[in-house]
């Protein structure tokens, strides 16, 4: 299926806005970044992680370890598939035990990617709490997962895609809403 844009609903200075205000928020509520850690689920989800980590150690004046979990083995529709999964690794470097762990993604839609992730997660070790942060929530969960951190609330249809940009892999930051084409 192809998409076409349909409305752009972060522009660069918006995103920026939102990983400030996520990282404030994260901030406050951990009281700090010595048992903090930030774990972005691949692709995306990893470079808003360390975004946001920058931010808190702007705030902080340290910075919380960063890791990256490649979920592909986690999938529960990875039987659907037709083709072989690409499995792009996991790098967690620092033990889960005793921290807090932010799982970080780009869009939060039926749960079951944050489901995966946390199966991971587990199976790496036992971490003393896990919350959620997503720069897009976009509603339509099929599963009982709710972000402790929105960068946006952005209601869509299911028809509808949302797509995140970031400078990293896009060359440009932005969100926007994509609607499909037809045939």
């Amino acid at each position: 299926m192809t998409y076409r844009e349909k409305a752009q609903v972060l522009d660069e200075a918006a995103l920026d806005r939102a990983l400030t205000r996520i990282a404030h928020e994260i901030v406050e509520q951990a009281g700090g970044v010595e048992h903090l850690a930030l774990v972005g689920i691949k692709t995306r989800g990893v470079t808003l992680a360390h975004r946001i980590a920058e931010k808190i150690a702007a705030i902080e004046g340290a910075k919380p370890v960063v890791g990256a979990l490649d979920i592909t083995l986690y999938r529960d529709d990875l039987a659907l598939k037709a083709e072989q999964p690409i499995v792009r690794g996991t790098e967690i470097g620092f033990p889960l035990k005793g921290r807090t762990v932010v799982l970080v993604d780009d869009v939060l839609f039926t749960g079951r990617t944050i489901r995966a992730a946390m199966d991971a997660l587990m199976d790496l070790g036992r971490p003393l709490a896990i919350r959620l942060a997503v720069l897009v929530d976009r509603g339509h969960r099929e599963l009982p997962i709710r972000p402790d951190y929105i960068g946006k609330n952005l209601p869509t249809s299911r028809r509808e895609a949302v797509a995140v940009m970031l400078k990293e892999h896009d060359g440009i930051d932005r969100v926007v809403i994509q609607e499909p084409t037809e045939a």
